[in-house]
């Protein structure tokens, strides 16, 4: 009798990485369009405006001749855009970086696997922000790395003091990723603070992985600042898909500390040969005078979509908080306790939300440490996807909200009665 060959399963890496929930809320969002009903967008980090139009154009250039440009580039990617690169770094922050510490990477995502492979090993403690992007998480989990998650100050800010505290009660930590400004918050680090917190790595031998992928997205007179102005052995990653506009087309780059260049060059070989080709040939336009002033009018709309998200916030009845919105777009909203209950926490705020008015925000447990029950207080507002987006989305926020007063204390009376 011949043994019966077991049931193929998945990875138990895989098994323990949970959903990116606002991909969920995206799919059951575009299911309710499918279906014919008016869906405002805003989960989704992503610009309305698609890429500009000196890069649009470029690519179609480059289909045109195909043969002669859109073949394998080297594992780091076209030296012409590694060029372009060093230069923006020159003269938007005054600092000197070559070329060769430039890498092109397949999206941000590309880049911070191939940064958490070659810094981190299974069983490696890294911190990250109590609130920050769930992909790190769920990402260094699958890698095999333990998590620190480090509380954020009143400010939503994860700066030096926090890191500091963390490390009395972690020792062990060898790194830390952080985003400035920040997805959820928008929170966004002064030079000096940013300055203090790249000491701090680096007196503690904490590698400190920067991600500045909102860069160019600001509001204020706050100078944005890169943490390799202030430590040459931080890895910087940023993207062409928010304020270049270029989500669709999978390209971002990392800044390297010499100590990883090679260890990136051959992850880089092995996981992705090298970013799109076309992607890379078209991005090469993106700073070129007539590129910057469209996409500068892109932040300039992102800018009156978040003066009409805090007008549309304060006036609606109770107390709520929320983040700065420092910078990037989104606006990341606390329920507090007074307005939400566990059994009617975000989620199901977000979802009814969805179904009634078929507006959709993300839910705070994308975002939030599961250990706290903060994911179920808070939800997240993207602003990316235009002005006449959001304001009709505040328009029907506006009657939403009232049903969930009422529901929340259906559900306090509800209670109250139970336990009498």
């Amino acid at each position: 009798m011949t043994t019966p060959t077991p049931h193929a399963s998945s990875s138990q890496r895989s098994a323990q990485v949970a959903s990116f929930k606002v991909m969920d809320v995206l799919q059951r969002a575009n299911e309710l369009q499918t279906a014919g009903y008016d869906v405002l967008h805003c989960e989704v980090g992503q610009p309305e405006t698609g890429a500009p139009r000196t890069v649009q154009q470029a690519a179609v250039t480059a289909l045109q001749h195909p043969h002669d440009n859109l073949g394998y580039t080297n594992a780091f990617g076209l030296s012409a855009l590694r060029t372009k690169v060093a230069e923006h770094y020159f003269h938007k922050y005054q600092v000197n970086v070559s070329m060769e510490r430039v890498v092109i990477t397949t999206g941000s995502s590309g880049g911070f696997l191939l940064a958490f492979t070659a810094c981190f090993d299974v069983g490696d403690v890294v911190a990250i922000a109590s609130s920050g992007y769930p992909c790190y998480r769920n990402i260094l989990q699958a890698l095999g790395c333990t998590l620190v998650h480090v509380p954020l100050n009143e400010d939503f800010q994860l700066t030096a003091t926090e890191l500091l505290a963390a490390l009395e009660k972690t020792p062990k930590i060898k790194g830390l990723i952080l985003s400035s400004p920040s997805n959820p918050t928008g929170a966004m680090l002064s030079p000096t603070q940013l300055q203090e917190l790249c000491q701090v790595c680096d007196q503690h031998h904490i590698q400190f992985l920067s991600d500045e992928i909102y860069h160019g997205i600001s509001y204020g007179s706050q100078k944005e600042a890169t943490a390799i102005q202030f430590s040459d052995k931080a890895v910087v990653l940023n993207s062409f898909s928010k304020y270049y506009s270029m989500s669709g087309w999978r390209l971002g780059w990392m800044v390297l500390p010499e100590h990883l260049i090679d260890a990136v060059n051959k992850l880089q070989q092995n996981m992705f040969i090298n970013a799109p080709t076309l992607s890379q040939t078209a991005a090469l336009q993106c700073w070129n005078p007539e590129t910057i002033q469209e996409l500068e009018s892109h932040v300039h709309k992102y800018h009156t979509s978040r003066e009409i998200i805090l007008q549309a916030l304060t006036q609606l009845p109770g107390k709520l908080h929320w983040a700065p919105a420092d910078g990037g777009f989104y606006v990341y909203v606390d329920l507090l306790d007074h307005l939400a209950l566990p059994q009617l926490g975000s989620t199901t705020f977000c979802s009814l939300f969805l179904e009634e008015h078929h507006v959709a925000f993300t839910p705070g447990i994308d975002f939030e440490d599961p250990s706290t029950d903060m994911g179920h207080r808070r939800f997240r507002i993207s602003y990316a996807g235009g002005v006449d987006t959001v304001r009709q989305a505040m328009e029907r926020l506006q009657q939403f909200w009232l049903s969930w007063l009422d529901r929340v204390e259906r559900a306090k009376e509800q209670e109250t009665t139970n336990t009498a």
